[in-house]
């Protein structure tokens, strides 16, 4: 379930693992520094660019998002009352591009892959961090965006068979549990390989 990596041999596939997370990084840190609408959809555009020569098809672009649209249409009321509905949308439209990009992190680099090039690249600061816990920490996290995306959608998909799809309370409860529950099993394995 938590190595999401689909096998291929694309150029982001081939792609160092570092100039990935780098180039993310940088691709998340523009998209919320720039503020013009243009930019946004010119990276969504990029985006679904890059899906495609991941080999990859739109329908996966679709899924990083499809959990989490309930989410959204929080944060668009949260707009709409506070502000207006194109900043609503605005915002949806970045936080929308930048799951998709790290969905596509993950989808076309290996867990140990990615460990590793975190690794390579904080290298050089390694006798002041602990540089092998940071690196398994941001591999994790990267990681756990899509576990956490595949865990909403399972429980909106239960909670809908039980005409609970409305219930925000009935969808939040199981969905804190089982990711605590997630977060032990991979605290248990990680204390296991001796970290």
């Amino acid at each position: 379930m938590f190595d999401l990596y689909c096998d291929g041999h694309s150029p982001l596939h081939r792609m160092k693992p570092g100039w990935k997370i780098l180039a993310l990084a940088a691709a998340g840190t523009a998209l919320f520094a720039v503020d013009h609408v243009v930019f946004s959809l010119g990276l969504l555009g990029l985006t679904l660019v890059l899906y495609r020569l991941a080999q990859l098809p739109l329908r996966r672009a679709w899924d990083q998002i499809r959990p989490v649209l309930w989410v959204f249409g929080l944060i668009f009321l949260a707009q709409l009352v506070f502000n207006s509905w194109q900043i609503g949308v605005f915002v949806i439209l970045r936080f929308a591009t930048l799951l998709m990009l790290a969905g596509l992190l993950t989808l076309t680099t290996r867990s140990s892959d990615m460990i590793e090039g975190i690794e390579a690249g904080l290298h050089p600061l390694r006798r002041v961090l602990p540089v092998a816990r940071i690196s398994l920490a941001i591999s994790l996290t990267l990681r756990f965006i899509p576990v956490l995306s595949q865990v909403v959608q399972d429980v909106r998909e239960a909670q809908k068979t039980r005409g609970l799809e409305r219930n925000l309370i009935a969808l939040a409860i199981p969905v804190v549990i089982r990711t605590i529950q997630t977060s032990e099993e991979i605290a248990d394995a990680i204390d296991a390989r001796g970290y």
